[in-house]
């Protein structure tokens, strides 16, 4: 619906502060709430090594199918967005992982394992991306592979880091869609 009255800037603007506001009364009530939540030091150089090759390999991989698609190009566009989607990707993250997988466990305890929670988050994460089948099938993996780094070492910066880029990446290079423009250029 923001697509069709070109207002994503303003949505994503709101997601922000409705969600920093959230996380202001919870670290208000508990002062470990962020490292809780896997906003801590511990772990992230773990994740990231582990994402690091997987990054290059999504990278690579657009830009080797945008080579033979012929659709290749490189606009100064991409810099700022490889900058600031990890900002929305650690966002995004923090809501299926910090807040929806860490409820799911809490709730479940020892009823279900961990392999249904991933399942039911990267689901609800697929889902998020409708209508298009290509980012549905493509968040259901990446959440995946995100939430077992979660539940390994539970350091969402990394995550966050790798969603970025992968989602610039994918976005840029295979659907072919021009974040930086979408976000900041009226038309």
């Amino acid at each position: 619906m923001m697509d069709w009255l070109q207002w994503r800037g303003v949505y994503i603007a709101g997601i922000c502060i409705f969600w920093l506001g959230y996380v202001i009364i919870q670290v208000k009530n508990n002062r470990n709430q962020l490292e809780i939540w896997g906003f801590r030091k511990t772990g992230f150089r773990q994740s990231l090594v582990f994402l690091l090759p997987f990054i290059a390999l999504v990278t690579l991989g657009c830009l080797v199918f945008s080579g033979f698609k012929g659709s290749m190009f490189f606009s100064w566009h991409i810099l700022p967005v490889l900058a600031l989607y990890p900002l929305w990707g650690l966002i995004q993250q923090f809501l299926m992982l910090g807040v929806i997988s860490q409820n799911l466990r809490s709730l479940f305890v020892t009823k279900v394992n961990h392999f249904v929670i991933i399942i039911i988050v990267s689901a609800l994460f697929s889902l998020i991306h409708y209508p298009s089948f290509f980012l549905m099938v493509v968040t259901f993996f990446l959440e995946m592979l995100f939430i077992t780094v979660y539940f390994k070492w539970k350091n969402l910066w990394a995550i966050g880091i790798a969603h970025g880029w992968v989602a610039t990446f994918l976005l840029f290079y295979v659907s072919e869609r021009n974040l930086w423009q979408e976000l900041f250029v009226l038309n």
